[in-house]
């Protein structure tokens, strides 16, 4: 701005109509008695672009099309997006079940069996069914007696034939005068005469020549003993084939007849098929699991080495003897009623075991034991061919989770994965189930920063969720958009089963939303913390027996919420009232003014005055911010103060060197001061100070400041005007006092009502400022001032007694440095004056000229000192 275009001060600035303070909803404006006449709505209010987004993402089928969804806590994105993927998964087709089965040829890898819809659970529910029977009719086969007569045959065909060469030997040898009997350790031969055997002495007595003969007769004997016993095992092993063919072939009747049906109703799926002729395999060689003795060993050749890797130890005993048949249905759907369509699911707690799945264990006599039936599903699994909602923070803070994610995602499978072998621990034999196949649309929710950050820093971020679904907190306000809002929380009481809104309440529920948006021109759409002042405000609703909520209600949910949080406030304005903090509220002074600040604590803020001085001297043109020499500024208010600088060295006493030293400080201030809300304040501190004239106390200022002198917007508007008048209407309000904000501000304003009111009956005043000028001239009295034809500033004026101040200050210093040290001035305080911000007068400077001014950046070698 030019100063041409400065206020004059010929027109004061008026105090803001009550209208402008806060605007009203017209309960007029509802055409119902209560919410329950209200349609419930379909759709999320005001959030066309995310609406268009998810819908892209939920349609679009290529690669990397998942979904980020950006939005503040509390917006109500998570249910919305929830609902919204609800009504398209309703319409879409149901995935395929998918189960986990035992491996006959490798027991540690798991087969996974992909059905169509509801067929898992049959074919489980065909299996037990099998099993069941089977527990019945192998015992009835196997116990018949025509198994048991066919049995006992080929019992004693074997020891027909066992029989028969002991007896060929032994008739032989009895004609060779031996015989062949059974004794303890097994079979002896020993000489006979007649009917009786001989003694060992009656044997040494006899001639040497028989005793040899009768030695080899025995030795012959004794050889073909030895080839009979030979042909025992071969006789048993053909008694036991012969056993074992018997079982092999009723077992597989039986089978066969058990299984026709299971077969038939799955003949369609081949990979069903090929496992249950597996089953059939296995039910017909271990026929003998049914029978009542489970732990007898069944009398089958033993199996030959297959080179594979030894399978983890199995649970073992009679309930556990035929877990091999169950199948492990980890997903199942439907094609009608609850279960249909595509799954929509939310994961709360994305750990890589409840994200993968995983496979427990249990104790089992001092050892972990598994099988594939304790596999457990993972979320993926289970929203496979729909949608998995995960918390992108909680996704990133479990460890190895969005790695498994991501490589689930690009390799468009899910395996799953122990922690230990991402941890590098001893290696321990386990499962290796089978990978299946991934189809799934991810919704990954986070805030727009973690997006942003995920964005630059993580390239695989990019490639896989290439669709963001931006949620808006905030929608304009009118008519068409309050009746969408007050739509959306009348079917948020009626599910709840919450009283309903009349037309008041509604209204208030309305004005609540336009205060937590901080803006008379928007609507505030974060469901969540308008749902919970609907909450509350039915509460109290029904405590005063109340039909439906009221405006009344509305008024008591919030302020209760308020008063539940608000001993810090209270604390706060206690010191202030007890003049621990100093703040006036009347009067005036130089060089001293009220700025106005938000504090924010959690869940609550609250705006409060805070005292701000200036002090100003001769010097180097140098504004010294106290607050950044602490080190307790910010970068932000640090850059309000240099603007300060430019300012005054750009309006006043343009042909003289800026030859002035200020101070400016927050009073009281103990912690960290940052923004540059507080920059128009100091200014007019600065001015008050520069042109001696007093400022009125009774005013509060809060505004941002350039170079060219325009009042810029600030945040928290409505709580620092606020946080001012709590303070003067605990002191007594006098119709005097008020807050100057930046004119831009005032389409932000929605004050309390009573604030408001207090506005409307004259007893305080809230001011809309442009320019600097119209507030120095509010807050002095005087006017400001402008340029006129000759250059000057007017007589009087604020900004004439600044310049002549500065002017002022300009000619005490070329005199001070042309000969204030020939004058006598050896005394140690008057050669230490000033030494900071004068050593650099030693005549090497152009006097005339204006002076250069002290870097002021972090990189300059001032601020490195």
């Amino acid at each position: 701005m030019t100063d041409d275009s400065e206020a004059d001060g010929a027109a004061p600035v008026a105090p803001l109509p009550t209208e402008a303070l806060r605007r009203r909803c017209d309960p007029a404006q509802f055409s119902f008695n209560t919410s329950e006449d209200l349609d419930l709505i379909d759709g999320l209010v005001g959030q066309e672009r995310a609406l268009d987004a998810l819908t892209f993402g939920a349609e679009m089928r290529g690669p990397g099309f998942n979904v980020f969804v950006l939005g503040i806590p509390g917006s109500g994105k998570h249910n919305a997006v929830k609902e919204f993927l609800r009504g398209k998964a309703e319409r879409a087709p149901s995935p395929d079940d998918w189960a986990y089965v035992h491996n006959f040829a490798e027991p540690h890898r798991p087969t996974a069996l992909r059905l169509p819809p509801g067929r898992a659970q049959r074919l489980n529910d065909g299996m037990q069914a099998l099993i069941d029977g089977l527990r019945t009719a192998f015992p009835a086969v196997f116990e018949s007696d025509d198994y048991q007569a066919r049995r006992k045959e080929i019992d004693a065909g074997f020891q027909r034939q066992q029989q028969a060469a002991f007896s060929e030997l032994a008739e032989d040898a009895a004609k060779q005068g031996i015989a062949i009997m059974r004794t303890q350790s097994g079979m002896a031969m020993a000489p006979i005469r007649g009917d009786k055997a001989l003694t060992p002495e009656e044997f040494k007595a006899l001639p040497e020549k028989e005793q040899q003969a009768l030695q080899e007769k025995m030795q012959h004997l004794q050889a073909a003993l030895q080839d009979i016993m030979e042909t025992v095992p071969r006789l048993d092993k053909e008694r036991r084939e012969q056993i074992r063919e018997l079982d092999r072939r009723l077992a597989t009747l039986a089978v066969r007849r058990a299984m026709n049906d299971l077969v038939d109703s799955f003949a369609d799926l081949p990979a069903v098929k090929a496992y249950l002729e597996n089953v059939r395999q296995d039910l017909v060689e271990n026929a003998q699991l049914f029978l009542s003795a489970p732990s007898a060993p069944m009398e089958l050749a033993p199996d030959g080495s297959t080179g594979q890797p030894t399978p983890p130890p199995r649970p073992t005993g009679p309930e556990t003897r035929f877990r091999r048949y169950e199948v492990n249905v980890i997903v199942r759907h439907s094609l009608d009623g609850e279960g249909a369509g595509a799954p929509v699911v939310t994961d709360d707690h994305p750990a890589l075991g409840n994200l993968l799945g995983r496979v427990e264990h249990m104790a089992q006599m001092g050892a972990l034991v598994t099988d594939f039936t304790l596999i457990k599903p993972g979320s993926l699994h289970r929203a496979n061919g729909g949608y998995l909602l995960i918390d992108a923070i909680k996704l990133l803070q479990q460890p190895f989770a969005w790695d498994a994610l991501k490589r689930a995602l690009r390799n468009s499978c899910v395996t799953i994965e122990s922690p230990g072998a991402y941890m590098s621990v001893a290696s321990t034999v386990t499962l290796e189930p089978d990978p299946i196949p991934l189809d799934v649309k991810v919704v990954l929710f986070g805030d727009r920063t973690l997006f942003h950050i995920l964005s630059s820093q993580e390239p695989d971020f990019r490639e896989l969720f290439k669709v963001a679904a931006d949620f808006e907190e905030i929608i304009v306000w009118d008519e068409a958009n309050a009746a969408l809002l007050v739509r959306l929380l009348g079917g948020i009481c009626r599910s709840e089963d919450l009283l309903p809104l009349d037309p008041e309440g509604a209204a208030a529920i309305v004005e609540h939303a336009a205060r937590l948006a901080g803006d008379s021109e928007r609507l505030s759409v974060r469901i969540g913390p308008l749902a919970d002042v609907l909450r509350e405000a039915s509460y109290w609703a029904g405590k005063a027996e109340h039909k439906a909520i009221g405006a009344g209600d509305v008024k008591r949910a919030v302020d209760e919420g308020i008063r539940r949080l608000d001993r810090a406030r209270q604390r706060s304005h206690e010191a202030i009232l007890r003049d621990t903090m100093m703040i006036e509220t009347d009067g005036a002074e130089v060089g001293q003014v009220n700025a106005l600040s938000v504090h924010a604590l959690g869940a609550i803020s609250f705006g409060r005055p805070t005292r701000i001085t200036a002090r100003v001297r001769m010097g180097a043109g140098r504004v010294l911010d106290i607050e950044r020499e602490a080190k307790l500024g910010g970068n932000l208010h640090s850059k309000g103060v240099l603007i300060l600088s430019g300012f005054l060295s750009s309006r006043y006493a343009l042909k003289a060197p800026v030859a002035m030293a200020a101070t400016l400080v927050f009073e009281q201030s103990y912690g960290g001061v940052d923004g540059d809300s507080a920059s128009s304040t100091e200014l007019y501190a600065l001015l008050s100070a520069l042109s001696e004239v007093p400022l009125k106390q009774s005013l509060a200022i809060t505004g941002s400041v350039n170079q060219l002198g325009e009042v810029q917007a600030i945040g928290g508007v409505n709580q620092k005007i606020e946080g001012f008048y709590d303070i003067c209407a605990a002191r007594g309000l006098t119709g005097e006092q008020g807050v100057l904000i930046p004119a831009s501000n005032v389409k932000h304003l929605m004050l309390r009502e009573d604030v408001a009111e207090a506005c409307r009956d004259g007893r305080f005043h809230v001011y809309a400022i442009s320019h600097i000028d119209e507030g120095i001239a509010l807050l002095t009295g005087r006017e400001a001032g402008a340029r006129g034809a000759d250059g000057l500033f007017p007589e009087g004026s604020i900004n004439r007694l600044v310049e002549d101040r500065l002017i002022t200050f300009a000619e005490s210093r070329r005199d001070f440095g042309r000969g204030g040290r020939g004058k006598g001035r050896t005394a140690d305080s008057n050669a230490k004056t000033n030494n900071d911000e004068n050593n650099d007068l030693d005549g090497s400077r152009d006097e005339d000229g204006p002076e250069p001014e002290t870097p002021e950046g972090p990189e300059s070698p001032e601020a490195k000192e």
